[in-house]
């Protein structure tokens, strides 16, 4: 499995499915190893997995130097409504100017050349970021999206068609189960504190009410200035506390009537899955692929609306948690699940290779 390089340091829901699917493959008795920097001795592998489409400068190099069939992982990622309308740095105006490509490709070569940032192969640099991404997926043995709405998306920006299979966002399932009932009188937002995850609107949009909030997520690396501003903003009802492990979690989930994930964009959003599995309501952004997993099951915002995102968490507050919710994460969102997939695209690839 190759990945970003700093998929340890700022971590994020690609982080979780990187390090679960890879445990629960061990668990099938699948030889696997994590790569996010560093040399690689390719003859070692039977298989490449690569994560994040959206960074082709971590996966381009990788092509050259190994004839390896591989499969990808996009996590296709849409943060342009975003990023052209709702940011005010020099993303925001790259933004409303140039494509999300070439605002992608001066991302990169900023990082490289301010930051020293590694790329797997400095082509990238003359086949520009569109092209590096339809090269990954042209050559791409498989798909693995994590939502069908996933591919969807990137076959309308891309006009590459592949085979591809749905493996959904998950949770462990060992870890989150509601052992026993508890006071629910929190309202609780799991993420990263940054833009796209909207934390500022929802602080904005429950300020004056009564609820007890609570915030937890690092900082995005970037963003401090978000961050400052969101804790500038909130009331005394409202708290912030820090990147926590997942088993750190399960007694917030447990007391909280209501979470809230307002983004601007979610695949889906693993604290989502995290919450609903432990009894949670939902409020969730109406961006991304969310519906696909949720349905008519929690209740729908709209990012940019404080009026929406009030309704919604009152609407949310006043209802019982949905066992229907739960019920269908435990039955089609485990990772468990996602790597009995995984394996089985795994296994199609390397028996069609055995037979060519």
């Amino acid at each position: 499995m190759i990945t970003r390089p700093n998929l340890y340091s700022a971590r994020g829901g690609d982080t979780v499915q990187i390090m679960k699917t890879a445990e629960y493959l061990k668990k099938l008795d699948i030889e696997v190893d994590i790569y996010t920097e560093g040399t690689i001795n390719y003859n070692n592998y039977n298989l490449l997995h690569f994560f994040n489409v959206i960074d082709p400068e971590d996966i381009l190099g990788h092509l050259y130097k190994s004839k390896l069939p591989y499969v990808l992982s996009p996590i296709y990622v849409d943060y342009r409504e975003y990023d052209k309308y709702h940011r005010n740095d020099l993303i925001g105006k790259l933004s409303k100017v140039f494509s999300r490509d070439a605002v992608e490709y001066f991302k990169t070569l900023a990082k490289f050349i301010l930051k020293g940032e590694k790329v797997s192969s400095r082509r990238f640099f003359l086949k520009g970021h569109r092209a590096s991404v339809i090269h990954i997926l042209k050559n791409a043995e498989i798909l693995l999206p994590n939502s069908n709405s996933e591919f969807r998306r990137l076959y309308k920006d891309y006009g590459i068609y592949k085979k591809y299979t749905f493996v959904p966002n998950a949770i462990d399932e060992t870890l989150f189960q509601q052992k026993e009932e508890t006071k629910r009188d929190l309202i609780i937002c799991v993420g990263r504190i940054e833009g796209n995850k909207n934390q500022l609107n929802v602080i904005r949009a429950l300020k004056e009410t009564n609820y007890n909030v609570i915030f937890i997520g690092a900082s995005a690396p970037n963003q401090k200035s978000y961050y400052e501003q969101c804790k500038a903003e909130a009331n005394s009802r409202m708290q912030f506390i820090d990147f926590i492990p997942q088993e750190q979690l399960l007694k917030y989930y447990s007391c909280a009537k209501v979470h809230v994930l307002a983004s601007w964009f979610e695949t889906t959003g693993l604290s989502n899955l995290e919450a609903g599995a432990m009894g949670c309501n939902l409020v969730v952004g109406r961006r991304g692929d969310v519906e696909e997993y949720f349905d008519n099951m929690v209740e729908y915002c709209e990012p940019d609306d404080l009026q929406s995102i009030r309704t919604a968490v009152e609407k949310s507050w006043n209802k019982d948690a949905s066992s229907t919710l739960q019920s269908k994460i435990f039955n089609n969102f485990t990772w468990k699940v996602a790597a009995k997939i995984t394996h089985e695209a795994y296994q199609t690839i390397l028996n069609h290779d055995t037979i060519r």
